[in-house]
């Protein structure tokens, strides 16, 4: 993270990128116990919401995220009831599940509580939900959770987290694949972001691969674009208990959304070439 002569900017050393937005202001700043959370004012994509140097959303994109992590894997389940969302501080993708009249009770594990205190305070319109009688804030350990989780006792489960570093590298691999797989009735999904398609094909192709092994049916990638994210192209990982869970609906009723439409929800379920191949190649290599 650089500020520079009223820029913000991120770098991506790994991808060898950088995206930077002008700010008019730091309004916030905070370590908390767990991370260092930051909030300015941009010029032009509003509030920033700042964690350990790394951008987590915008007050201007943040909806294209948010909706493509819950709303293809609700409508994909048909009928979910009990939702589990594992991260997810700032309280979005708790706002768009309950927009599902069929949910019943949406549960969010955030393991750092002033994430979502901060969000609160600076992006209420995120946590416009948090009050709904359907929702739970639980700020705990997210494998903790879904490890002590009753057996199938869960449509779908969100996992809303940072990049695969500190305290959510343990959400990336297969013991934590296993906990989710039991935690799910036989027609249970589980979505995860997954990075960038571009940048990080490796590491979707190892989760593919962790979610292959811990015992899922079948895994598919959404992807979608992201602008203050590296290389603009981000994607959500989606995995089925069950075989034929994976298949997008013909018919998807209609919400108040930003950017999820019936026809983006089929659109995002085509695979690059590129990354089909990939996939592929691990998954055959990895059954040997």
């Amino acid at each position: 993270m650089v500020l520079d002569q009223g820029w913000f900017t991120e770098t991506a050393s790994e991808v060898g990128t950088a995206f930077s937005l002008r700010i008019n202001d730091r309004l916030h700043v905070e370590t908390s116990e767990y991370q260092t959370i930051e909030v300015y004012d941009t010029d032009t994509f509003g509030r920033l919401m700042v964690i350990d140097g790394f951008i987590m959303l915008t007050d201007r994109d943040n909806f294209v995220y948010h909706e493509m992590m819950t709303h293809p894997a609700l409508f994909a389940h048909g009928s979910p009831r009990d939702v589990a969302i594992i991260g997810g501080g700032d309280c979005g993708s708790l706002r768009e599940v309950l927009k599902h009249e069929g949910v019943a009770r949406a549960t969010q594990i955030e393991i750092d509580e002033r994430v979502t205190r901060v969000a609160e305070q600076f992006f209420p319109a995120l946590c416009s939900a948090n009050d709904d009688p359907r929702a739970e804030l639980a700020f705990a350990d997210g494998i903790a959770w879904m490890a002590n989780r009753d057996p199938e006792s869960l449509d779908v489960i969100i996992v809303d987290s940072t990049d695969p570093i500190g305290p959510a590298e343990g959400l990336f691999n297969e013991p934590f694949y296993r906990s989710c797989l039991a935690a799910l009735r036989p027609a249970g999904l589980l979505v995860q972001q997954s990075e960038s398609p571009l940048a990080h094909t490796r590491l979707i192709c190892d989760m593919h691969a962790a979610m292959r092994r811990a015992g899922f049916a079948d895994s598919h990638v959404l992807s979608f674009p992201q602008p203050v994210y590296p290389t603009g192209w981000w994607s959500a990982t989606m995995a089925a208990k069950s075989d034929g869970a994976l298949q997008a609906p013909t018919h998807v009723a209609g919400l108040e959304t930003h950017y999820y439409t019936p026809a983006i929800h089929q659109a995002a379920f085509a695979q690059p070439a590129f990354l089909a191949r990939a996939l592929q190649q691990t998954l055959d290599t990895d059954q040997k």
